[in-house]
């Protein structure tokens, strides 16, 4: 076991107990924003636990598992922004006449 390896476990050691920090943060947050801040910081963590992992396995397999998380958690983020500020995600703007 080499620097490295001791280091990206100490990396995922400190990651885990961010998560479970911010999971505290998403039941106990006061309020509404809290809690989607919170979710979005677990899954930017969980992307660097998964990062962290492929460079331990030395594997680029979870590059596609790395991109689709970014991708799942910029929409969420971006879902739950809009839900906030207008009480609604999709907007229907059609007239009542059709």
């Amino acid at each position: 076991m080499d620097l490295l390896d001791i280091l990206i476990y100490i990396s995922l050691a400190i990651l885990l107990l961010a998560m479970l920090m911010m999971l505290y943060r998403v039941v106990k947050g006061p309020t509404t924003a809290d809690r989607v801040i919170a979710l979005d910081s677990i899954g930017i963590a969980l992307i660097s636990v998964i990062a962290l992992l492929s460079i331990l396995l030395d594997t680029t397999l979870y590059f596609e598992v790395i991109l689709l998380l970014s991708i799942l958690a910029f929409i969420g983020t971006v879902a739950f922004s809009k839900f906030l500020e207008r009480g609604e995600i999709i907007q229907h703007d059609r007239d009542n006449d059709l």
